[in-house]
């Protein structure tokens, strides 16, 4: 059985003690807060640093909570389009792969952005901030759209076209963002056969995919297997006879199996030597040539050989029709028009970001003379 503890009677020096300790804790504070208990105290100084207000703002303030961050959600998923200036987005931040445009088509796209404006926003990414330059953005997916409102801002300056409207998606591995510009254009505007091929090889050379093969199978695994097998043709071409030929993009489905059986059974060669001897003015002239050495390839017996060991034909130099130059490092420039722009397209192994800001710096002194 517990002891019970004797009660004692407190001296004064306890009393004054107590007392001293309770004027300490009290001195100072509230009179209203005084002899509360500590969490009674709490909840009366939350209740002054608070003001709930009536249902209705309470109401109000839980709709505008939820409202941002549905907005947050948003903008991390690139679902809020923003108009962004046309001079922070960089169309050549990804290879495209569509190598020319209809200027009749661009024609009726940049009159009907300037009667309608744009229905259709583009698709951009952001891109690491140079020091003191402000926002980048790289271009995804709306390349004409974009072409069309920097010509119209070029030929009226008006500020309604010095912005676009824009979806920033968030950052993306490269097979994605090929794959996203590649079903856009196919949806708006089907990619001619050698444009398909050469994204493909393209895209496995800058490693976003392991090889072409695998390439074409992400790439357009939409696709049917026959397509599939297409576009794995005019990639063969692409990679034998890409530096060469000046009217890829004409050839059709018909002509570039041909080309590409020809190819596989070791006549690169005998083609390149017959396109080399040659300045075609226009595609038919082209495929002439080609026509003629493949019938020559075609009429002989077949004999197994290997793809490794072909020498390549020098390739061509100077100027190879009226708007193409091919240098001796294998870089081709071809000029084109895009209403009163004029555009110059360089494509070559031999091209590195060094060589095109020394280029750049060029052209500005020649422009400055």
């Amino acid at each position: 059985m517990a002891k019970r503890r004797r009660l004692e009677t407190p001296s004064s020096t306890d009393l004054n003690r107590i007392e001293a300790e309770f004027r300490s804790e009290t001195v100072g504070r509230p009179q209203a807060a005084r002899g509360l208990a500590p969490i009674a105290q709490i909840a009366a100084d939350a209740a002054t640093q608070s003001d709930p207000g009536d249902a209705a703002t309470r109401e109000a303030r839980a709709r505008a909570d939820a409202d941002a961050a549905r907005l947050q959600e948003a903008d991390a998923r690139g679902l809020l389009i923003v108009e962004i200036p046309i001079d922070q987005i960089d169309e050549g931040a990804m290879v495209r792969d569509r190598m020319a445009m209809d200027e009749e088509q661009m024609q009726e796209l940049r009159l009907s952005i300037a009667a309608h404006g744009l229905r259709l926003p583009i698709e951009v990414f952001r891109m690491d901030e140079p020091e003191g330059q402000g926002p980048r953005f790289g271009l995804l997916s709306g390349y004409r759209r974009l072409q069309a409102v920097r010509a119209l801002f070029n030929l009226t300056q008006a500020e309604k076209h010095s912005h676009i409207r824009a979806l920033i998606r968030p950052q993306t591995t490269a097979d994605a963002a090929f794959v996203a510009m590649i079903e856009e254009n196919e949806v708006r505007e089907e990619l001619s056969h050698f444009e398909r091929g050469r994204i493909a090889v393209i895209a496995a050379d800058q490693g976003a995919f392991t090889n072409t093969e695998e390439a074409v199978n992400t790439l357009f695994a939409t696709g049917s297997k026959a397509k599939r097998s297409k576009v794995r043709s005019f990639a063969l071409i692409f990679e034998e006879l890409g530096d060469m030929l000046i009217f890829p993009q004409s050839l059709s489905e018909r002509r570039g199996l041909r080309l590409a059986g020809a190819l596989r059974n070791g006549a690169e060669a005998a083609l390149r030597a017959a396109l080399s001897d040659i300045r075609p003015e226009d595609a038919e002239e082209e495929w002439a040539a080609i026509e003629a050495a493949l019938t020559a390839v075609e009429s002989q017996p077949r004999v197994p050989s290997s793809r490794g060991g072909r020498p390549r034909m020098k390739p061509a130099v100077g100027w190879l029709d009226n708007d193409t130059i091919r240098t001796s490092s294998g870089i081709s420039i071809r000029r084109g028009r895009d209403g009163r722009a004029h555009i110059l397209r360089l494509e070559g192994e031999a091209l590195h970001p060094e060589l095109m800001d020394s280029l750049m710096s060029h052209i500005q002194s020649l422009l400055e003379r």
